[in-house]
Parts: C-alpha cells; sequence; structure tokens
C-alpha cells in the first residue's frame, strides 16, 4: 500500500527545520546604539556557537539605522527596521517572524551582557533539560540600589504568583527553544516582554532553568532606557497574567503569521 504525498510546503518545511537544527537566532533589539554597534556586532560574531543575528531596528534617530545599511552582507544577520520607536518587547516580536534557528535568545544591545555567555545558557537546551533558559545575574547591587532592588522585587513576585522558582526575572538572558516562544500569544511592547513570557511559560507548566552569567551594568547616563513607568508596567503584567484563561496564553500556528509591526525595507 502506497503511502500518501507529501505536500510540497510540508516537506520544503521540514528540510528548513532540519538545516537550522542546533542553530540559536540571536535576537537583538535596537535603539539609538550607534556608539556601541560596531562592538556589539563583533562580540556576538565571536561567540562560538552556531546562529544567524537578527537585529531590529526600533527608529533609531541617533545614526544607528544608517549605519546599519552601511554595514556590508554578512550571511547569517538579518537587518529589520521599525518605522519608529515602538520599543523592546515590539522589536522581540517582529523578530521571531524571521528566526530559523531550533532556539532563540535575547540580546540586549548595549553590552552590559557577554556573548561569551551563550554556550553555557545554550547547553541545557542543547542536552534535552530545559525548554527555557535564563542567566542570573552576580547578586549585587553594582547595577544601581533602585534597579537592583526593583528587579528583587519583581523576582519574588514572580515566584508568589506562579511558583517559578527563579532568582533573575528581569535578566536580559532568556534562551528557548523556538517552537515554544512562538506559540505563546505575545503582547508586550516594551520591557514588559519579560514579565510576560515569564508569566505564560510558568501558567502553561514550563520549568524554568538558570545558569549563572556575567553582567557589566550601565547607568541611566551612559544611555540605560528602562524607566520607573516599565517597573509599573511589569508588575501589573504578572498581576494581570495570573488571572487570564490559560487558552489566552498560546496560540495556534499556520506559519502564514506577518510581522506584528510595520517593517521598513530591510536586508
Amino acid at each position: 500500500m502506497s503511502a500518501w504525498p507529501v505536500a510540497p510546503e510540508i516537506a520544503e518545511s521540514a528540510v528548513a527545520e532540519t538545516a537550522w537544527k542546533g542553530y540559536v537566532s540571536v535576537i537583538v533589539p535596537i535603539y539609538n546604539e550607534v556608539a556601541h554597534l560596531d562592538e556589539l556586532l563583533q562580540a556576538i560574531q565571536a561567540s562560538s556557537v552556531r546562529k544567524e543575528i537578527i537585529i531590529v531596528d526600533d527608529g533609531s534617530t541617533d545614526g544607528t539605522r544608517e549605519r546599519l545599511r552601511t554595514l556590508p552582507r554578512i550571511e547569517g544577520i538579518t537587518i529589520l527596521c521599525h518605522e519608529k520607536n515602538y520599543g523592546k518587547g515590539a522589536a522581540i516580536r517582529t523578530a521571531l517572524q524571521y528566526a530559523r534557528g531550533e532556539y532563540v535568545l535575547i540580546q540586549d544591545s548595549d553590552l552590559e551582557y557577554d556573548p561569551q555567555d551563550y554556550p553555557a545558557l545554550l547547553r541545557p537546551l542543547r542536552e534535552g533539560t530545559a525548554n527555557v533558559v535564563y542567566g542570573v545575574r552576580p547578586d549585587r547591587a553594582k547595577r544601581g540600589l533602585r534597579f537592583f532592588l526593583g528587579a528583587k522585587f519583581l523576582t519574588h513576585l514572580a515566584n508568589l504568583l506562579y511558583g517559578a522558582g527563579i532568582h533573575d526575572e528581569a535578566t536580559c538572558y532568556k534562551v528557548f527553544r523556538r517552537s515554544l516562544l512562538s506559540s505563546l500569544s505575545l503582547e508586550c511592547q516594551r520591557f514588559e516582554f519579560c514579565p510576560e513570557v515569564t508569566a505564560k511559560l510558568c501558567r502553561l507548566g514550563e520549568k524554568i532553568q538558570e545558569v549563572p552569567i556575567s553582567y557589566n551594568p550601565r547607568s541611566a547616563g551612559e544611555g540605560k532606557k528602562i524607566h520607573y513607568s516599565d517597573g509599573w508596567m511589569a508588575i501589573w503584567t504578572l498581576l494581570r497574567l495570573r488571572f487570564v484563561r490559560r487558552s489566552r496564553l498560546s496560540q495556534r500556528l499556520n506559519g502564514n503569521e506577518t510581522p506584528p509591526f510595520p517593517v521598513a525595507p530591510f536586508r
């Protein structure tokens, strides 16, 4: 008895998934970072892991976009541009539509986090012991007492509301199986990406694994962009999602999703 024929689009999708198995899609939201752009890209490229880099310029006005346009075409680097500034969460959601790797890693553009930590972050996923990994920053107030205590409070709130059992909810370094992150119904636009994914993953029964990372914080004067209002939004996000119906936390994927925010010409 002959087998049913496989639709061409399904076969192509399977081949593509196999080709990108083991790769990590490094998502880099950027806003007004022209002074650090070259150093950031060099640091990411120097990491030894197999990767693609997806850069989303989120409406920069300091020359970042113009600098990105002058970069030579490099295989494995995709550059996207938002028409205006929407926020970190919006940039991540746009980049997800173009990610092809088996894993997704979030990389801030401010050089606070070291891409040399990629292998340690990816190890639990590659060994099959986790579907999501958070990088835990050193437990000291080097980043400034306000940011340190704010992050501590958000971590305790996530543990209280969701039983997350984590030590650094607000860390940038979050790594996921792409299939898992893409299945979440994301709503974030700014820095509430972190509490949103934490809340939804915990509600869906995912266990977050953690690994220690290095961290070199910078001050608001050096360009740190998070504000008090983002802290209040993070608290509200954790509280709100505790009571949202579980069926609304994830989405069905049909392969025809379009970027949620307008994207200007890119390469």
